[in-house]
């Protein structure tokens, strides 16, 4: 049975204070996304053969870097907000109040994330393909501040899960009646996020078994999901689903060229770059994708020399003599013989 509506949160929801601190639930959501899509990258990332927190390292450049992008996009798609007399242009900066672009964090983030993969010598593609599910549940997550700040609404509804706003909230829509309520667009979000975790996962798991039977078959398995196809699923996908969210958002109106809101035309944009990369990685990497490192940068010949030092230095003594009677009594068979390897 659905709610009669989805009520307005408590405004003591918004912030808690903790000692000398103030701490916004808004920045807890998001917290809570990152976090969640590190972990999800990272275990995806030590599937495909990178070394354990590789994830952590690269996030360390990407995410202040994608929150400086979401506010700058925020900022300049909202300038009327933050232009003009009386407007206090400390507003740009606080960022705790709520108005983070998702499409900014996407911009900033890609450029983070490219500074921290040429410094640890992963794949730009790779990492991109790894995040793109984490990164939907991290926009899932954090799309409850939106609830909490009490924005991220759309047009009035008479709909049984309508949203209650608060008549005294930033967001309300001037000249409307109290007691109206709204499209919880936060929560569509929620769930077309949600769905899109599962539809990327469900084609790359398809993928993958299709290349596992080719394998078996004694062909040439092909690239599957990787060289950037995932994330290009991902660019598609988010943008659908953000672009018809958008032509019924009323919260707030940002500039709007055409008469088409910005994020609408960022929304495009996006699916048409993720096409994009589907069709020129696809005739660019035909083949598998070796390795998720970049060529030459690959830590496995350190691990290997690291290990086989420690492995040296716990051997007990005499071992080495009774490796050497067995190679010359022919027990063992050559490392380099084929037929004899084991």
């Amino acid at each position: 049975m659905l709610p009669a509506s989805i009520p307005s949160p408590d405004p003591v929801w918004s912030q808690f204070s903790l000692g000398p601190l103030t701490i916004h639930t808004y920045a807890l959501c998001l917290l809570a996304g990152i976090v969640a899509a590190a972990w999800i990258t990272d275990r995806r990332l030590r599937a495909r053969g990178a070394a354990p927190g590789i994830a952590i390292d690269i996030a360390m450049w990407a995410v202040p870097i994608g929150i400086v992008g979401a506010r700058i996009y925020h900022v300049l798609t909202h300038l009327g907000d933050f232009t003009g007399p009386g407007v206090d242009p400390w507003a740009w900066v606080r960022i705790w109040e709520g108005g983070n672009a998702l499409f900014g964090s996407l911009l900033g983030g890609a450029l983070g994330v490219w500074i921290g993969c040429r410094i640890s010598g992963l794949r730009f593609w790779s990492f991109a393909d790894a995040l793109a599910p984490g990164l939907l549940v991290a926009q899932a997550i954090g799309r409850l501040g939106n609830y909490v700040n009490q924005e991220l609404f759309g047009l009035p509804t008479t709909l049984p899960w309508g949203l209650e706003i608060r008549s005294d909230a930033p967001m309300f829509p001037t000249g409307t009646p109290e007691g109206t309520l709204f499209h919880p667009l936060f929560l569509y979000e929620m769930i077309w996020n949600l769905i899109g975790v599962a539809v990327l996962l469900f084609i790359e798991r398809r993928v993958v078994r299709r290349n596992d039977a080719l394998l078996a078959d004694g062909g040439t398995p092909g690239p599957g999901l990787r060289w950037g196809r995932m994330f290009g699923l991902y660019l598609i996908w988010y943008g659908l689903g953000r672009s018809w969210l958008e032509s019924i958002r009323i919260d707030p109106t940002s500039d709007a060229p055409l008469g088409v809101p910005a994020n609408i035309w960022t929304s495009g944009i996006a699916i048409l770059l993720g096409i994009g990369i589907l069709v020129v990685q696809g005739r660019r990497h035909p083949e598998a994708e070796p390795s998720v490192y970049m060529p030459g940068r690959e830590p496995e010949d350190e691990d290997a020399e690291a290990g086989a030092a420690g492995a040296a230095a716990k051997k007990p003594a005499g071992s080495d003599k009774a490796e050497d009677g067995a190679d010359a009594d022919g027990a063992d068979a050559s490392p380099v013989d084929p037929a004899g390897s084991r």
